[in-house]
């Protein structure tokens, strides 16, 4: 069972940035992929970015450009980077990874983002 830990969120306002993290009980070298998924308050959760195992990584339109995944393979983490923030970008942020043994989440994290 791999427990995740996110940190980092918080209210910023819009054009501001903020840097999510997600530390791992276990180490990631054998991860398949770590990534954020985002859920805003009546909609369903939504794929925000991933990096894989190999390095290859991968965003959601709306935040390319702006949103940047880190993978630490020593500090067991990985961080988003999120630049240009949006109002829409406002949503509880959690943390993913995907195992050779299954997929496990974060609690979540809280991102706010005003006018």
């Amino acid at each position: 069972q791999v427990q995740l830990v996110e940190s980092g969120g918080g209210s910023v306002q819009a054009g501001g940035s903020l840097r999510l993290s997600c530390s791992a009980s276990d180490s990631i070298f054998s991860f398949n992929a770590m990534g954020w998924h985002r859920q805003a308050p009546g909609k369903t959760r939504e794929f925000v970015a991933s990096s894989t195992r190999t390095g290859t990584t991968a965003y959601a339109d709306s935040v390319k450009g702006r949103f940047t995944i880190f993978r630490d393979t020593a500090k067991k983490s990985a961080s988003l980077q999120m630049n240009g923030l949006k109002p829409e970008d406002t949503a509880v942020y959690y943390c993913i990874v995907q195992t050779p043994t299954g997929t496990y989440w974060g609690q979540g994290t809280q991102v706010t983002v005003f006018t």
